[in-house]
């Protein structure tokens, strides 16, 4: 495991990976993996590392797989959410949501590049295959 704190250390972690024999990637997501989510994708391809992300974006910019919550559910569901609790009560009282939906996104183009064939299987599963 390799904490990341600054975009430097991002280039540095990544090429190490690239180096070992059997290594891979997971994205947590956060404000600094989405703000550096660009470059994380572009340094895993450039180092042949298979990574995978929480956020879908990543996936469909080029990463290999994004597995996470469904970003549009929470925002359906808001306007049911502001209903059902009066204006006068404070936030911090409210009730949390968690997600209800994730979506599995494959992107096969990163695979082949990657040299991994991901089983039949594997992809019945995918809410989204990206050829």
């Amino acid at each position: 495991m390799a904490k990341v704190y600054s975009s430097a250390d991002i280039e540095n972690t990544i090429e190490a990976l690239g180096k070992q024999p059997v290594s891979g990637l997971i994205v947590a997501p956060d404000t600094f993996s989405e703000i550096n989510g660009t470059s994380i994708v572009s340094l895993a391809a450039q180092h042949r590392v298979p990574a995978v992300y929480a956020i879908s974006l990543f996936a469909r910019a080029g990463g290999l797989m994004s597995y996470g919550p469904n970003t549009p559910t929470p925002y359906g569901r808001r306007p049911s959410y502001v209903e059902s609790h009066p204006a006068r009560e404070k936030a911090a009282d409210l009730p949390v949501q968690a997600p209800v939906k994730f979506d599995l996104i494959v992107n096969l183009k990163a695979a082949k590049m990657l040299g991994l064939v991901i089983p039949e299987s594997f992809l019945l599963r995918a809410d989204e295959v990206i050829e």
